[in-house]
């Protein structure tokens, strides 16, 4: 049985993903109670169905503050039966979290525990969870995702073939550093040491997706001095990720804008790792834009 446990802060999209789980053939369940899941399992486990070879199972903090306290030993106790979860944890800033509820006009979860008020109810939320974002094998910041976004992701991660435990998905993201740094990532690289094509009049309209921009960066010496030296360091590293059987990894290219020299080496370095028996996922962060490159 494949087990997929979401979790995470309330708004951050925990229904979007269960909910592109049953999508992509996942048996799924909202809203269970921790100390359930056990029993639950071994229900699922002894049924003669190949219906359950694919469950998710989202858990939040509608069971309670005790019972989300106590969701790492639970999960631990799974691993005692031979149970095997993957804990996919989704988080937002706590101002995107509060644009949200005010936008549903729900109530937070937690806001019944003590008349708490909605930034309270985060807080505590956060700090429940905290031991559970630090564990998760996908842990995904939703700030800046829009649910197409969030989909593809999740998408990409179901797709994921276990009989090849070393594979992992790569998702290369260009951003830029005006707009604030990418609050999810593994490694990040700071570009903007490198010519700016934003500077020349007749490319400042193009991006890095553009032939001008791409023909510009390439006769740039430092430009890949600098691609290479990622790549190398990738490549050097990602053994090491894989062995620890993480399953996503995250690389940021950071530039001024994020349209120029960040979307160039974020889409060179995918193009080489598509070369690789991984998942390769690119994002562009501040031209809203991702797609998948070896489906």
């Amino acid at each position: 049985m494949r087990l997929i446990i979401i979790t995470g802060l309330s708004g951050s999209g925990k229904s979007v993903a269960l909910n592109t789980l049953e999508d992509e053939g996942f048996y799924c369940i909202d809203n269970v109670p921790p100390g359930l899941l056990l029993n639950l399992l071994l229900q699922l486990r002894k049924t003669p169905s190949s219906h359950y070879q694919q469950t998710a199972i989202g858990v939040d903090a509608r069971a309670g503050s005790e019972e989300l306290r106590q969701l790492p030993a639970y999960i631990g106790e799974l691993r005692e039966y031979d149970f095997e979860p993957e804990v996919m944890f989704l988080h937002a800033t706590n101002s995107v979290l509060i644009k949200r509820f005010s936008e549903t006009r729900r109530k937070h979860p937690l806001s019944h525990d003590h008349d708490l008020p909605l930034k309270e109810a985060i807080k505590r939320e956060r700090d429940l969870l905290g031991d559970m974002q630090d564990k998760a094998n996908l842990s995904l910041d939703t700030t800046d995702m829009n649910v197409y976004g969030l989909r593809s992701i999740i998408s990409s991660y179901a797709s994921d073939d276990l009989t090849r435990p070393n594979e992992l998905t790569l998702l290369f993201q260009s951003f830029g550093f005006k707009h604030g740094l990418p609050n999810d990532t593994d490694f990040l690289f700071d570009v903007r040491c490198l010519p700016n094509p934003f500077w020349d009049p007749k490319l400042k309209r193009y991006n890095g997706l553009d032939e001008p921009v791409i023909e510009f960066l390439e006769h740039q010496p430092d430009v890949k001095h600098m691609f290479d030296d990622i790549a190398k360091f990738v490549e050097t590293w990602l053994p090491k990720f894989q062995a620890e059987s993480r399953r996503y990894m995250t690389i940021s290219i950071g530039c001024t804008g994020g349209q120029h020299r960040s979307v160039y080496l974020a889409e060179q370095l995918a193009q080489k790792f598509t070369k690789t028996e991984n998942v390769v996922v690119i994002r562009h962060r501040e031209m809203r834009q991702q797609r998948k490159l070896n489906e």
